[in-house]
């Protein structure tokens, strides 16, 4: 299983069976490793709203034919544009033909701009996507949550996508507290650097996560790992 990373918190998951596009914000990302006409996906994950999460899900699935995979309220307004969609609520998995998503509880917000207009549309979340024999987790944004402790002990997690941005979500120090929580064999961050607000050093991040036994994985948009 191939994990490409895009840039920001975009991934493209290339599992046996399925292309899994997660948080598409490619157009207006200064730090793209693709453009939306250019990726292609069967399935896209999308955790909350906002236009950097939420990005180009609905243009890239109208024109691949992808099912949107994202919280009740944020599914509806995909669909509502045309997107195929499932849409799913928090603690709720489902088995689809690459594997099992799970959403999990992300503490942050999750809003949608309309006619000028900010408006709150379900409630944010991460993923735990089990496939090809392995279990990842997109924490999505959030803060630091005891919930990840739980979902450390219930789970072998082989992979685990952090945000370390600060500002908006959690640092790097909380992130390599949360790698302990997990359980995480391994990390990527992710969520840094693409704007002013939210630069940071990710050495602070590996140093800190790698002292927990967990492998860290630095990418740069573009760049691949196995996973």
């Amino acid at each position: 299983m191939n994990l490409r990373f895009l840039g920001h918190s975009c991934f493209l998951l290339t599992t046996a069976k399925s292309k899994v596009l997660v948080d598409p914000f490619l157009t207006g990302n200064p730090k793209a490793a693709t453009t939306a006409d250019q990726v292609s996906a069967d399935f896209i994950l999308v955790s909350h709203g906002h236009g950097d999460h939420y990005g180009d899900a609905v243009a890239i699935a109208k024109r691949t034919g992808a099912t949107v995979v994202a919280p009740y309220e944020l599914a509806l307004h995909a669909g509502a544009q045309g997107a195929k969609v499932h849409p799913m609520g928090c603690g709720g998995g489902k088995d689809f033909p690459f594997g099992r998503v799970q959403l999990t509880i992300a503490h942050h917000s999750s809003s949608v701009d309309e006619g000028g207009k900010t408006i709150s549309v379900a409630a944010p979340v991460g993923f735990l996507i089990q496939a090809d024999g392995k279990t990842i987790y997109f924490a999505g944004d959030t803060a630091l949550t005891m919930d990840m402790e739980l979902l450390g002990r219930r789970n072998r997690i082989d992979l685990a996508l952090l945000p370390i941005g600060d500002n908006f979500t959690m640092g790097p120090v909380d992130a390599a507290e949360a790698v302990r929580m997990l359980k995480a064999k391994r990390a990527v961050p992710m969520h840094y650097n693409t704007f002013e607000l939210i630069e940071v050093d990710p050495g602070i991040f590996k140093k800190e996560a790698e002292q927990h036994g967990c492998k860290v994985d630095v990418l740069k948009p573009g760049e691949s790992i196995e996973v």
